[in-house]
């Protein structure tokens, strides 16, 4: 049976700004040392699904050369990871209108493979999932269509798609955001003794022939307000229930949180698992520098030079550079793309600021986007500051504050 995987990337991303100013969503980085677009594409080639569209629009050229420079298969394990950006065709306008538009405007190249299961899959969150599992699932039920939904409390309920099934996990109706109303009430999931609700996680399973009719038969734009709902109304809709970890990135405040939660002592999600790594660019970088500095729960990624006072619940990307007496708290430091030598080296003029950040600095509950150079004794907070304040060098957001990839803050500034 013929499986493949197709990735939706082509939002713009915009409650992600400003790291989503430069690059596409999927591409920002996670963890120190990985993409967003990594976690569904290692779920698919964990899974046995070699076969990958990823689609996209907004900034996607460090998308392009990361998917160009990292998914490489060979003659033994056959495979491709392809870029499918929006195009302007006779019989395209260009621009994709949501995430059902973007399918169907694709559907020539990936159909062209007879495959028999599409796997739709967001490019912005984290989890692990073996997907074969899923499709057993779905064949066995004799299913059409089948979406994964996570349980989840009702106080959280009320703001996610709900999705209502019967004792057999069918899905008999779709309830897009329903509010903490009587009408949840109805919504209730019948396996659980507790007060819980099963939520949609943008994660669909399609046989490739009810996909490809049902977006024939619709021009609206979207899989979750248009394409889901029509389908439970008119083909056979199951749930598939995932109980382990999933988190959404949409928002800088998930994102931080999302990150930061990687190091606690034991992490709902963990990238140690051998059977079902995440895959991500090899960089061959050299083992991280730390001299004199407590650090403790943190992330530290390869080709780093750490020289600061107090390092906690952080996450290092690669090549970070921390001078001495800085602390950093509660923060994602996403590190640099060179080394600041491998500048000199190509003639680049000097700045004022070495990169990296440097000496008798503070950095609490922030962001620190690639390739930004602070200067010494910076105090770097969102404390007194309102959500949406914004400046050259920052910009708060869910309580945190988020310093622009390549920005220079100059020594002393207090912000």
């Amino acid at each position: 049976m013929k499986t493949v995987g197709i990735i939706l990337g082509g939002g713009a991303g915009t409650r992600l700004q400003p790291l989503t100013t430069d690059r596409a969503k999927p591409a920002v980085p996670i963890a120190g040392k990985y993409r967003l677009v990594d976690i569904p594409i290692s779920n698919c080639i964990n899974s046995g699904i070699r076969s990958i569209y990823l689609l996209t629009q907004f900034n996607s050229v460090s998308l392009h050369r990361h998917i160009q420079s990292t998914y490489i298969f060979d003659q033994f394990s056959p495979g491709d990871v392809n870029m499918l950006a929006a195009e302007q065709t006779p019989d395209s306008e260009g621009w994709f209108q949501g995430t059902a538009d973007a399918v169907r405007k694709s559907s020539k190249y990936f159909m062209g493979e007879k495959p028999d299961i599409v796997v739709i899959l967001s490019g912005d969150q984290l989890y692990r999932m073996d997907f074969d599992k899923v499709i057993k699932e779905h064949i066995e039920r004799g299913a059409e269509v089948t979406i994964c939904t996570k349980p989840v409390p009702r106080r959280e309920a009320g703001d996610l798609g709900i999705m209502h099934v019967d004792n057999k996990n069918e899905i008999v109706e779709f309830a897009e955001k329903p509010g903490d109303t009587p009408r949840l009430d109805e919504l209730r999931a019948p396996m659980y003794n507790d007060e819980r609700f099963l939520a949609s996680m943008g994660i669909y399973i399609f046989n490739a022939d009810v996909l490809m009719q049902l977006l024939t038969d619709s021009n609206e734009s979207d899989f979750g307000k248009h394409i889901i709902p029509q389908a439970i109304e008119e083909r056979k809709v199951f749930s598939h229930i995932f109980e382990g970890y999933w988190k959404d990135i949409g928002t800088i405040g998930m994102f931080h949180e999302a990150n930061v939660a990687l190091t606690d002592l034991v992490p709902e999600f963990t990238f140690y698992d051998a059977h079902a790594p995440i895959y991500t660019h090899m960089r061959y970088l050299p083992p991280s520098k730390i001299n004199c500095c407590d650090l403790n729960r943190c992330l530290l990624s390869d080709g780093c030079i750490i020289s600061g006072h107090r390092i906690l619940h952080s996450v290092i990307g690669t090549r970070a550079v921390v001078g001495e007496g800085t602390v950093i708290e509660h923060s994602v430091i996403m590190g640099a793309d060179y080394f600041e030598q491998e500048e000199a080296e190509k003639n680049q003029p000097s700045q004022s600021e070495p990169l990296g950040i440097g000496k008798d600095c503070y950095v609490k509950n922030a962001i620190i986007d690639k390739n930004v150079r602070i200067g010494d004794s910076v105090y770097i907070s969102p404390e007194g500051k309102a959500n949406g304040d914004k400046t050259d060098l920052y910009l708060v957001s869910d309580g945190v504050i988020v310093i622009p990839k390549n920005t220079v803050i100059p020594s002393g500034t207090r912000l």
